[in-house]
C-alpha cells in the first residue's frame, strides 16, 4: 500500500473514531471510554503482531519513542473524550483538528524540516477554516 492510500484509510478511520467518541460518551463516562478504546487498540496491536510473526523490532530508541507516542495518544484521547462529553462534537473535533500545527512546529524546530510559502498559505487557510467551523 502506498502512503496516499494509507493516509486515506487513516483519515476515514480517524473520522469514524471522532464520531464514535460522541456516541460512546453519551452512554459511559470519559475515563471508562478510554479503557474500552484501549481494549480496541490492543486488539489491533495483536492483529499487527501476528502479521509480523510476533517479532517486533527491538531498537531501544525506536521502542522508547513508540511508548512515548502511545502515552501522548492516550493522554490526548482521554481529554478528547472529556471534551466530547462536555461539548458539541462538531466544535471539539474542529478544535482538536489543530493538532498538526503542533506537529509542524516541532518538526520545524527539532527536525529542521522546512515549511514552504505554499505550505504556510495552506496552514493559514486551515486555521481560518478551523475558526469558521468552531463558531
Amino acid at each position: 500500500m502506498n502512503w496516499i492510500s494509507a493516509a486515506c484509510v487513516s483519515l476515514l478511520s480517524f473520522g469514524i473514531w471522532g464520531f464514535l467518541t460522541k456516541l460512546t460518551v453519551l452512554h459511559i463516562d470519559s475515563k471508562s471510554a478510554l479503557i474500552y478504546q484501549t481494549v480496541g487498540v490492543v486488539i489491533i496491536g495483536f492483529v499487527t503482531l501476528s502479521l509480523i510473526n510476533f517479532k517486533p523490532a527491538t531498537d531501544i530508541k525506536g521502542s522508547a519513542y513508540a511508548v512515548l507516542t502511545g502515552i501522548a495518544y492516550g493522554v490526548g484521547c482521554l481529554f478528547y473524550f472529556v471534551a466530547a462529553s462536555k461539548g458539541k462534537i462538531i466544535t471539539v473535533v474542529t478544535l482538536t483538528a489543530l493538532y498538526p500545527l503542533i506537529t509542524i512546529t516541532l518538526a520545524y524546530l527539532i527536525l529542521k524540516e522546512t515549511v514552504s510559502v505554499k505550505q504556510c498559505v495552506g496552514i493559514s487557510l486551515a486555521l481560518i477554516s478551523i475558526l469558521l467551523m468552531s463558531t
